[in-house]
């Protein structure tokens, strides 16, 4: 199993602020004989609906000394393991889960928007000190 991003718990504790419940501490996905592994699986219930959404979400940190670099990283993760997901587990949404700094430093920037726009790249920005979400882009 790969090691925990650095903000994993403090992501972790913003999602259950949230209302969500964590399911799955890393969500495995297993597609022939080989496995990969999402940082976290949640459900929420929804009482109009009376059913539950479910989502997975990937966290990274952009810790590296280029932050394009990550990016081009942590994409290429998020479309393979949303590719598999699909396949799977419909139903669920993968979610690219980033520190609001990140989110403001780098995925606002004008060379990322469309990147993001095209491949729909659903995202979280999380406050690692607060722990709390602060923006949610599907």
């Amino acid at each position: 199993m790969p090691a925990k991003d650095i903000y994993h718990n403090q992501c972790k504790n913003a999602l259950i602020k949230d209302g969500w419940t964590i399911t799955h501490d890393p969500y495995t996905i297993s597609f022939g004989q080989k496995n990969v592994f999402v940082d976290l699986g949640a459900e929420q219930m929804l009482a109009a609906e009376k059913e539950s959404k479910k989502i997975a979400i990937e966290i990274k940190s952009f810790r590296n000394a280029s932050d394009i670099c990550d990016l081009e990283n942590a994409i290429g993760q998020y479309v393979f393991y949303r590719s598999l997901m699909t396949r799977i587990e419909p139903e669920r949404q993968l979610f690219l889960a980033v520190p609001k700094s990140v989110f403001l430093s780098t995925l606002e920037e004008p060379i990322v928007r469309p990147v993001i726009e095209d491949l729909t790249v659903a995202l979280i920005a999380f406050d690692p000190q607060q722990e709390v979400i602060v923006k949610w882009i599907k």
